[in-house]
């Protein structure tokens, strides 16, 4: 009976032991990825007042892993009875990135040609308003690349054991979620950290500068992660479609793999742009 036992601690290690590899291969192929949720949900948990950032941030972090929880025993049932849906799937989640990524685009070059109706509507919404629809888009992207980042993981270990499948996508998905958003958690909370570092040293010597240069770089780091993160749509969405459409994945074989992901993010941002602009023309007209 003892023997039995310590059978079944050896099986145990040794499954460990495989979850460990996998899950390190499985990390180490979704690490691009990563870096683009990063700069993504960065630049989407910034921008509210410093009281609320945290809890704009844990509220973000709470629906990162919802999606995690629904996207994995999904992914996981569509791999074994039809994965070609995986694709399709994943090709829509796709067109929603590039479409938010030139829709900022446009809004950036084209300000002042908004719907006065839409502006005025913008102006009128509460900051409580304002900060919930900016939780929900926030969470609403997070699920499209989650979705990618779990595809990945799956992906790494599709000639392994179902259970070892399982527990690296779960592995995968947990430390992308607690990376990403604790880096995020570190930058939004740069300016908190300057300051304490100014009253420690009571103004003076090198923690004060540090502190000063902290305090002065957040907004800059602010700005930087709106364009980081608007390029890092496109790149993905970009990404999603070369590497899951056979067509475009060998057009332009000599091209660099970036700037075709580029173009071709920027090509469906706008189609899918002008079918949702054209679409809600349309439901306006009926509603008339």
């Amino acid at each position: 009976m003892a023997s039995g036992f310590f059978a079944i601690l050896d099986d145990i290690a040794s499954l460990m032991d495989d979850v460990a590899a996998t899950s390190k291969l499985a990390t180490g192929k979704t690490a691009g990825i990563l870096g683009d949720d990063l700069a993504v949900n960065a630049e989407k948990a910034t921008g509210f007042v410093s009281s609320r950032e945290l809890p704009v941030l844990w509220a973000i972090t709470k629906g990162s892993l919802l999606n995690k929880v629904i996207l994995i025993p999904i992914i996981l049932l569509l791999n074994a009875f039809f994965p070609v849906a995986i694709k399709i799937v994943l090709v829509i989640g796709g067109f929603y990135l590039a479409y938010e990524g030139v829709e900022k685009i446009v809004e950036y070059v084209f300000h002042h040609g908004h719907d006065s109706e839409e502006t005025a509507e913008e102006e009128n919404q509460t900051e409580a308003e304002a900060e919930k629809s900016k939780i929900k888009s926030a969470i609403t992207t997070d699920f499209i690349l989650s979705l990618e980042i779990v595809i990945i993981a799956l992906s790494t270990v599709l000639d392994k054991p179902l259970g070892i499948q399982i527990m690296t996508v779960c592995i995968t998905a947990l430390l992308a979620t607690i990376g990403v958003y604790g880096i995020v958690a570190l930058i939004v909370r740069m300016d908190d950290a300057g300051f304490s570092l100014i009253r420690a040293s009571k103004n003076k010597g090198f923690f004060s500068k540090l502190g000063n240069l902290l305090v002065k770089a957040l907004p800059w780091v602010i700005k930087a992660l709106g364009v980081i993160g608007t390029v890092a749509l496109i790149m993905v969405s970009g990404g999603i479609f070369v590497h899951s459409i056979e067509y475009l994945h060998h057009l332009v074989p000599g091209w660099p793999s970036i700037v075709k992901e580029v173009l071709v993010g920027l090509v469906g941002g706008f189609a899918a742009l002008i079918v949702i602009t054209a679409g809600k023309k349309v439901v306006a007209l009926v509603k008339k």
